[in-house]
């Protein structure tokens, strides 16, 4: 298979968010062993018998496991008291998360560790499927086997299930990128109907529940986390498609989207019973409009929607990517303290300068007073179980507006 993933998530046939004010604003864009933990006694020091593990759960063919409880979870959420100042969230999301044999994955499973951050994968379905299966796929719409992404080599795709299961087991969220990121054409997902989006959602679940079964490896634990249960929400390709999308998502019991094609620094509404979880346009220095926040869409104006640019070029990219992503988290950090989403890709372009841009934007936002890097998932959990009145209340502030009198003002009696 020829290595097309590596132009993932960008097709280039919508138009992708190059800004606002600027151009209109639109999308985005391992181990061996059987797989079943130990249950048994084992002997202390003194020989001595003592309970083992739990024994995992194999569900279905054994490609996934219920494993209990996710580990590394922050406590419990509760509620803000009157005149409290809000955590400022960031979430951090990554769009196909699959392992192409760049090292990326493992990179940010590591600096996430280093820095005490949670992240959500998007997973897309396809890079649990070989290519020499990709008959079956049948894609809403377009052919069958049909991808804008293509398939992942066998050795890639063995990397992304341990990859994911690290993940999971190091406390982040696997959500979905759904499969076949078709976004131009008669087929694009911008025209999936709630039908269609069923049937897509159905396949990305069957593609990482029945890994085992389509790949035939053996040597490979299940992923540690039952995919149904686990999945409460995605992101589209190219950020196209939500209004098709929400009612299926509504109807499958998921909590939140992160599709919307472009959003402000506010605390979030809910769109059709779910959190509405918009990429946002943040400052971009040097220029009068704003970028929204995923590293394609700063990459599509800095190099004409391309995916190489002239290399003398970036340093000073690099430096105006982490700039931008700083710039935001400021911006909200001593104002509003709305949450910030930040969209990434396991690419290297332009020299992999945006990679490094949030790397060195992460490190610098993970030190700070009230600053909580989590996953979609742990934000929600957050916002489900605060006063309403209160969620309202911080929706009022603007992008860069600081409340009124502050916190302890503000917030006192809403």
């Amino acid at each position: 298979m020829s290595d097309v993933g590596r132009t993932r998530d960008f097709t280039r046939r919508g138009a992708l968010g190059l800004g606002l004010g600027a151009v209109a604003l639109g999308a985005g864009g391992c181990g061996g062993g059987s797989g079943s933990r130990d249950s048994g006694a084992h002997p202390d020091a003194t020989g001595s018998a003592k309970p083992g593990p739990p024994a995992a759960k194999r569900i279905g063919d054994g490609s996934t496991a219920d494993t209990g409880p996710q580990p590394h979870q922050p406590p419990a959420p509760v509620p803000l008291q009157p005149g409290e100042t809000p955590p400022q969230f960031v979430v951090f999301s990554w769009d196909g998360a699959g392992e192409v044999g760049n090292g990326l994955f493992p990179r940010f499973l590591k600096v996430a560790k280093d820095h005490g951050a949670a992240m959500t994968f998007f997973l897309s379905g396809l890079y649990l499927l070989p290519e020499s299966k990709k008959h079956l796929y049948r894609p809403p719409n377009n052919p069958v086997g049909a991808s804008d992404i293509g398939y992942l080599k066998d050795e890639n795709v063995r990397n992304t299930l341990g990859h994911v299961r690290q993940a999971w087991l190091d406390g982040h969220e696997v959500g979905t990128h759904f499969n076949g990121h078709f976004c131009g054409g008669s087929g694009s997902v911008a025209k999936w109907s709630p039908q269609d989006w069923h049937d897509e959602i159905d396949q990305a679940v069957s593609f990482v529940t029945n890994w085992r079964t389509n790949t035939g490896f053996t040597d490979l634990e299940p992923l540690p986390f039952d995919y149904r249960k686990e999945l409460v929400g995605g992101r589209t390709p190219c950020l196209l498609g939500q209004d098709g999308l929400l009612p299926t998502a509504r109807e499958r019991g998921w909590r939140y989207d992160a599709s919307s094609p472009g959003g402000l620094q506010q605390w979030p509404v809910k769109k059709s019973g779910l959190w509405d979880l918009p990429l946002q346009s943040l400052p971009f220095p040097g220029h009068s409009f704003e970028v929204l926040s995923m590293d394609y869409n700063i990459l599509a104006n800095q190099s004409k929607n391309t995916t190489k640019g002239v290399a003398a070029n970036y340093p000073g990219w690099r430096t105006q990517a982490t700039s931008a992503y700083l710039g935001g988290f400021r911006r909200a950090y001593e104002t509003n303290r709305a949450p910030l989403f930040i969209g990434n890709h396991f690419e290297e372009w332009n020299g992999g300068i945006y990679m490094d841009a949030v790397e060195e934007a992460l490190k610098g936002m993970a030190d700070k007073k009230d600053v909580r890097l989590v996953s979609f998932r742990q934000f929600i959990d957050w916002l489900d179980v605060q006063d309403p009145r209160v969620v309202d209340r911080l929706r009022g502030l603007a992008p860069g507006r600081s409340p009124a009198g502050g916190w302890r003002t503000y917030l006192t009696g809403a």
